[in-house]
């Protein structure tokens, strides 16, 4: 459902924009690629705890720094038609990516969980134990 709405939204976007088209990729191109990086930097194992915050910092920076660099060059470049229309593609493609890194995240723990469940779940703990008896015939 919220797939459906945001793939209409996207598309009535993409159409109202037609004039602006450019400006529209350019921030939908820059904020998927930011937003990326982020929750790349962001969600990165460790084995020092202590690092998450360091982590989170170090992926706010390198959005930034994507971010600004994306639109200088876009300037740069004269494809930028639009302030409006790209802060506001930018604006929307940024929530959206990252409502989808996060589902995506909620997807991939759910699997983990499901695949400690089965696992953990599935060892054999004996229930009673069997006493043979050797039985030697003498000759």
């Amino acid at each position: 459902m919220i797939f459906g709405l945001i793939m209409l939204l996207s598309v009535v976007a993409g159409i109202l924009s037609g004039e602006h088209f450019h400006s529209f990729m350019a921030g939908f191109g820059i904020a998927a690629v930011a937003i990326g990086t982020a929750y790349w930097l962001a969600f990165r194992t460790t084995r020092y705890p202590q690092l998450a915050l360091l982590m989170l910092l170090v992926a706010m920076m390198a959005k930034l720094a994507i971010t600004v660099t994306g639109v200088v060059w876009v300037v740069k470049a004269g494809v930028l038609s639009s302030p409006f229309v790209f802060s506001l593609s930018y604006l929307f493609f940024s929530i959206v990516v990252s409502y989808a890194y996060f589902k995506l995240r909620e997807y991939q723990m759910s699997v983990v969980e499901k695949r400690n469940t089965i696992v953990f779940s599935s060892v054999k703990k004996p229930s009673s134990t069997v006493v043979s008896t050797v039985m030697t015939a003498k000759i």
